[in-house]
């Protein structure tokens, strides 16, 4: 598993290197299917772009540790840590296969099929039962853990999900033939203003 001094590297190394581990909330485990990268003030892409804030000052360091947010008034979504304490970077945990704990995530998740319990990054979230109480956890210590886990036999890369900014960076690791691993979507296109909101 990677350790606090294995996730100290750049995040472009680090994230593949998830691929395969396993991370625990009580009774729910997942494995890791599915992940991107992303690098702090380097990166247009990356909630720390433009400095530290209070809501990414978890980003900065030091690794190993869980970084949360909310998103679209509704969805938490994790990340781990990386890179040198003081440098922002961390890898968004897109999805996963749920490995343990299978019906608590079940009931967590009413409706979705086995394959989409962990299936994107909010509703790996749900499925683990992480919250934003969550944020700055310590991954070595808990309540929520790494664990090791062998390796995907092959790994892909592309572009990241819903970007706008830096969408070409193929900065999305998954691997190959998992079927947890989620579709690709491009953002959606910008509304002219003063266009009402259509969308359910």
């Amino acid at each position: 598993m990677p350790g606090s001094a294995d996730l100290s590297g750049p995040v472009l190394e680090t994230a593949p290197r998830l691929l395969g581990a396993v991370l625990r909330h009580g009774e729910v485990a997942v494995r890791l299917t599915e992940v991107e990268a992303y690098d702090g003030a380097d990166d247009p892409g990356s909630h720390a772009f433009r400095g530290r804030t209070p809501r990414n000052s978890v980003m900065f360091g030091p690794p190993g540790h869980l970084y949360c947010y909310f998103t679209y008034g509704m969805h938490v979504c994790c990340n781990v840590v990386c890179g040198p304490e003081g440098t922002a970077s961390a890898v968004l945990l897109r999805a996963g296969e749920v490995v343990d704990g299978v019906d608590v995530a079940r009931a967590r998740r009413p409706g979705a099929s086995d394959r989409d319990l962990a299936r994107g990054p909010a509703r790996l979230c749900n499925a683990l039962g992480i919250t934003l109480d969550h944020d700055g956890t310590d991954l070595t210590s808990g309540p929520v853990t790494l664990e090791p886990g062998p390796p995907p036999a092959e790994v892909a890369t592309g572009p990241r999900v819903g970007l706008r900014a830096a969408a070409d960076r193929p900065w999305r690791f998954w691997a190959v033939g998992e079927p947890t691993v989620s579709a690709y979507r491009p953002a959606a296109p910008l509304r002219p203003r003063g266009r009402p909101d259509l969308g359910s």
